[in-house]
């Protein structure tokens, strides 16, 4: 019996699993590819536009998929009533609000107004800083003029 057949089989065996190995990886990348870049950016954008389609509240003012531009009169469970002029109202689908501008530019101005708050506060802590280290310095020379004429006036009461 000779052992050159059965480890030529083995050879094989193994050359056979590592050309599947490499048939299979392509697929299984553009998988990962298509999932990471096309799939989930879709799906966070979908989840997006569902809570702001739900967050609508009377006074938003929207645009429609359709380009309509107007402020939301009332809300029902499914449709929405836009106001598009003094007396012209139409409703439509919540799927039909393609954004909601009123949100965006009230989270401009709030992102301005948290950063100006943050300015403030720190241009008022250096103010108080500067205020405890100027009453600080006056009161240490006091302090030390006054342990300096202590220091003169125990010894010459030593000496009486």
């Amino acid at each position: 019996m000779s052992f050159i057949p059965l480890l030529e089989d083995a050879a094989m065996a193994a050359t056979g699993s590592q050309s599947m190995l490499m048939t299979v990886l392509p697929f299984v990348l553009i998988i990962a590819i298509f999932y990471f870049f096309i799939i989930r950016p879709q799906n966070k954008k979908q989840k997006e536009a569902e809570q702001m389609r739900n967050a609508i509240s009377k006074g938003d003012k929207v645009v429609t998929i359709g380009g309509i531009h107007g402020t939301v009169s009332s809300v029902k469970e499914r449709t929405v009533i836009i106001k598009v002029e003094d007396g012209a109202r139409i409703e439509f689908d919540r799927s039909a609000i393609a954004s909601v501008i009123s949100d965006k530019k009230a989270s401009v101005k709030s992102d301005k107004d948290k950063k100006e708050e943050k300015i403030e506060q720190a241009k008022a802590e250096e103010k108080s800083e500067e205020k405890i280290e100027e009453k600080s310095e006056p009161a240490s020379e006091s302090t030390t003029e006054e342990n300096a004429s202590s220091a003169e006036s125990a010894p010459a009461e030593k000496t009486e």
